[in-house]
Order: C-alpha cells, then structure tokens, then sequence
C-alpha cells in the first residue's frame, strides 16, 4: 500500500516510529515532514499528506501532532478526505469498517506508546463493510 504521513512536532516521535514498522511490513511510504521536534505549523504537514490522498497518489495518510485533533480538522478540509482521530484499536476499527476512513490522525500526547502500532495495524487491515454505510459517506461528499 502507499501510505503518506505527515506531523507537527509534537507527532514527530510516533511518525517515526510508525515509518519504520509501515517500511518492514513492504509499505511505500511517503513523509510529508516535519522531520524534528522544532516547532512547526501542523497544517504545512497535514494538508499535503491529507491532499495526496484526495488526488489518489496514495492510498491512505496517517497524521501525528500533540492531541491528533488540529491534524484531523485539517485533514478534513480536503475534499474527498475522511479522516478520523483514532486513540482506541476499536475506534481504528469503525473508522475503516463505517467510514471508509482514509487518513487516520493519531495524538502523540494522548495515545498510549503501547497502542501505536495496534492501531495503525488495525485501522491498515480493516476492510470497509459497505452496505448501509457506503450510503452515509455517499452523503457525506
């Protein structure tokens, strides 16, 4: 899958780390930066990651900052875009499953470090259910 990620400097920690399991698993990954903890304004980030996603030259985005939401809203504001700030593996799971979510926002302040990467394989490999969902994204765009 190809997979572009972006974060501000308070995701900075976990985008790394989610590159380098998203790289062993065979995924093509792109990073939109930032590429230090040096303070940044998330949306330089979020938006292009967000935007290669909505022009289809990746599959799906995942974005970091502090708390996750700055991030999501941002992603949010890109047509076509579904994004959803996921702490839980369940809330990865019925963003995938119910809404077809194709960015996924994760807050480093607030997601616990042992959580990270269940919930990035989860919300991956969660197939869309479709059926009475496909016709409230539908609404949705």
């Amino acid at each position: 899958m190809k997979i572009a990620l972006g974060s501000d400097h308070a995701g900075f920690a976990y985008k790394e780390i989610v590159k380098t399991h998203l790289k062993t698993l065979g995924h093509e990954v792109r990073d939109f930066g930032t590429f230090s903890t040096e303070s940044v304004d998330y949306p330089d980030y979020i938006r292009p990651a967000a935007q290669s996603v909505a022009n289809k030259e990746y599959e799906r985005a995942i974005v970091f900052g502090g708390s996750g939401n700055g991030e999501a809203i941002v992603a949010n504001k890109v047509p076509g875009v579904r994004c959803g700030l996921c702490w839980t593996v369940e809330v990865a799971r019925l963003n995938r499953a119910h809404n077809d979510g194709n960015v996924l926002s994760i807050g480093e302040r607030v997601t616990p470090s042992e959580l990270l990467i269940p919930i990035v394989d989860c919300w991956l490999n969660t197939p869309f259910e479709g059926g009475r969902h496909l016709r409230r994204i539908e609404k949705m765009e």
